[in-house]
């Protein structure tokens, strides 16, 4: 599907379909902007090469799983970033690639599934962005870091529960979620450690067309790379901290399982000897002398007292027990 609103010099604001890319075209006037969503890539790539977007810049911008990036071209600029289709407070995020090609006069986004940053520029009505290409992009992918930010600060008391939960009652359930979260994290960290360092390349390399369409638009770049710095160290951050509880609850296990076993070792090298004497008294065979002792009986069970006391006493010393 492809839309595209058209804001004259005038204020006129038109919003329609393909066809009113000819007429901006043919008028010269105002600005326009194009939005493709999943457009059958043939015909999708005829039409950005009709609006002198550059064959590599169409081919990365088609490319399903491309990184995200940003290039320059001739008198044009394309930015590939992962927008926002669903994302929760329990960090489920659902991402959807978004190119974006930004000129002097004409904006083009490209998307295959709902973007909630595009759809929310496009339904804004001050649609007076749309004669700021530059500008445009950036508030754009602003508003999708913003998403991710809120989400993010807002995870801050759910790992704050967890940390609890695991000093007072660490058990599996726990842990699942705890591992459940870090990977949910990890995926967070690969998105904006790309996201850091398209917004740190704009910052530091800002491109002629931007400099030239929106003098300050370095303050608008700078917000963008200090939200998603700030999006990329709490990650970070709350990534480690997942990874620090799970760590401590598996220390915790094993050292209560070592405990386990260390009674369990206890216990058995208290019996092994008591189970030779009873082994070796149990045999049948007629010439065991001591079988003929009239107080056989109580003095073994009182040898066999002895040890078991004795080994007690001695685990107890070496704090065994």
């Amino acid at each position: 599907m492809i839309k595209t609103l058209w804001l004259s010099e005038s204020g006129e604001r038109r919003c329609g379909g393909e066809e009113l890319i000819a007429q901006w075209r043919e008028s010269g006037d105002g600005h326009l902007w194009i939005d493709i969503l999943s457009e059958d890539p043939r015909a999708e790539r005829d039409l950005l090469l009709a609006m002198d977007c550059h064959p590599l810049a169409v081919e990365d911008a088609q490319r399903k799983r491309h990184p995200p990036k940003t290039e320059s071209f001739d008198d044009q600029e394309l930015v590939l970033y992962r927008g926002i289709t669903h994302f929760d407070e329990e960090l489920n995020v659902e991402l959807v690639p978004i190119a974006l090609f930004a000129s002097e006069k004409c904006f083009i986004s490209i998307h295959q599934g709902k973007s909630l940053s595009i759809q929310q520029h496009w339904n804004d009505a001050k649609s007076s962005l749309v004669r700021q290409p530059a500008l445009l992009a950036i508030r754009i992918m602003h508003y999708s870091v913003g998403r991710y930010l809120d989400a993010v600060l807002a995870f801050e008391e759910r790992i704050n529960d967890l940390e609890d939960a695991m000093q007072e009652s660490p058990n599996d359930s726990v842990m699942r979620t705890l591992i459940s979260y870090k990977s949910r994290l990890r995926k967070l960290k690969r998105v904006f450690n790309y996201h850091e360092r398209i917004a740190q390349t704009l910052l530091k390399e800002t491109p002629d067309l931007f400099i030239r369409t929106e003098p300050d638009i370095v303050h608008a770049l700078q917000d963008l790379f200090d939200r998603c710095e700030r999006v990329h160290s709490l990650a970070t951050m709350y990534y480690e901290i997942c990874g620090d509880l799970i760590e401590g609850y598996l220390s915790l296990t094993s050292h209560m399982l070592n405990n386990t076993m260390r009674v369990l070792t206890v216990i058995t090298a208290i019996f092994v000897p008591l189970t030779f004497i009873a082994g070796i008294y149990g045999m049948n065979f007629d010439n065991i002398p001591e079988l003929h002792v009239k107080n056989g009986y109580f003095i073994v069970m009182g040898l066999m007292g002895l040890i078991g006391a004795g080994l007690l006493v001695l685990f107890r010393k070496l704090r065994w027990l």
